[in-house]
């Protein structure tokens, strides 16, 4: 099959969430076999080679603002896959689904993956949130089919609109555990530290997390690892608390990355809005002790790894992290179920073969 990959801002990924599915499930399908090309953003993905690990890397231009970055750059991707023998079309994200019914006039067939309900980011201003609603709906009723990456996800969907959407998950890479040496330099040690590692918008929570750490005032120093997503305004609130226990990393990426979560004495995720998510997920495969907010993507991978608080909640948020951190047992108990029960069900092999299927079902091939 020749497949196009649509709405992400590129390959190879170095921060983003839905960069790194499409990446590691784009290598994959080109392994398998098939010819597959990502549409990439110039002010994203810097390399100027023309191949990636097997994938086809094609960069168009875009207008790189917060409102019209991914919708322009995804219109010119699909006027582009439109002129091109491409079997399916691979959306990504409720906002390029919007485009997803366009190739269908040519008869080229469609999937849109929904990672979230973006429309509900506190970023988006009445507009931007209007489109975003509308692109929920025709992320459903435009393509061929629609996937969703978490079972809450499905479900909200299928109840919503009245048609059966696919569960294909997020997934992670296997864990590499490393002992600290590069993050030496931000004074980190082993089993020293609590973790956050996301993008710095509001919907992440982590002005929540910052307020219940400087309320407990452990011994262990809050480590923010991420960057501004066009949220330049937030992150500076955020770096106003910025002191030597407080300590923000930016992006963090490669062994880094590895070293950070293999050596947390526990992992925080106060997010309010998610799809279902991988820094979560990265978390629970390193056997982290995990606190998150208890929307319904956050408890469905958790599980029993973790404690969950209430959502915005920072009385809850503080009595959860007490809890932890007042009990080193309880939190290497909670590491050790993270640990056991991995996240077996959250594989890019696997994901990438039933991604594959979808394509095939769209394609009427047996």
């Amino acid at each position: 099959m020749k497949i196009a990959m649509v709405g992400t801002k590129g390959i190879p990924a170095t921060w983003g969430g839905i960069e790194r599915h499409v990446e590691e499930i784009s290598v994959r399908l080109a392994a398998m076999g098939h010819d597959v090309t990502v549409y990439c953003r110039p002010h994203y993905t810097e390399t100027n080679d023309s191949v990636y690990k097997g994938v086809k890397l094609k960069k168009l231009p875009t207008v790189n603002s917060k409102n019209f970055d991914a919708i322009v750059h995804t219109f010119f991707a699909t006027m582009n896959a439109m002129s091109k023998d491409y079997d399916v079309v691979h959306y990504h994200a409720i906002g390029p689904g919007t485009l997803s019914m366009l190739p269908r006039i040519v008869g080229k067939k469609t999937v849109v993956t929904v990672h979230g309900l973006d429309w509900q980011r506190e970023k988006w201003g009445k507009s931007a949130k209007a489109f975003l609603k509308f692109g929920e709906w025709a992320s459903v009723l435009f393509p061929s089919h629609t996937i969703a990456v978490s079972r809450f996800l499905k479900s909200y969907l299928d109840d919503k609109y009245g048609r059966e959407v696919c569960y294909i998950p997020s997934a992670v890479t296997d864990p590499i555990f490393r002992k600290p040496n590069k993050i030496r330099e931000f004074g980190l040690g082993e089993n020293d530290y609590i973790l956050f590692v996301a993008r710095l918008v509001p919907e992440k929570g982590c002005h929540f997390l910052i307020d219940a750490y400087k309320r407990l005032k452990p011994k262990q120093k809050l480590v923010i690892a991420g960057g501004s997503s066009l949220s330049d305004e937030y992150v500076a609130e955020l770096r106003a608390h910025e002191c030597e226990d407080i300590v923000f990393t930016g992006y963090v990426f490669g062994e880094a990355l590895h070293e950070l979560y293999s050596n947390a004495y526990c992992y925080v995720h106060p997010s309010t809005i998610e799809g279902l998510p991988v820094t979560l997920l990265e978390a629970v495969s390193y056997g982290n002790c995990i606190v998150a907010s208890d929307i319904p993507p956050n408890a469905e991978v958790v599980q029993d790894a973790g404690l969950l608080f209430e959502s915005q909640n920072v009385d809850s948020l503080q009595e959860k992290l007490k809890m932890v951190i007042e009990n080193p047992v309880l939190a290497r108990t909670y590491g050790e179920r993270a640990k056991t029960a991995g996240v077996s069900e959250y594989n890019y092999d696997s994901v990438a073969e039933k991604t594959e299927k979808v394509y095939k079902k769209a394609l009427g091939i047996s």
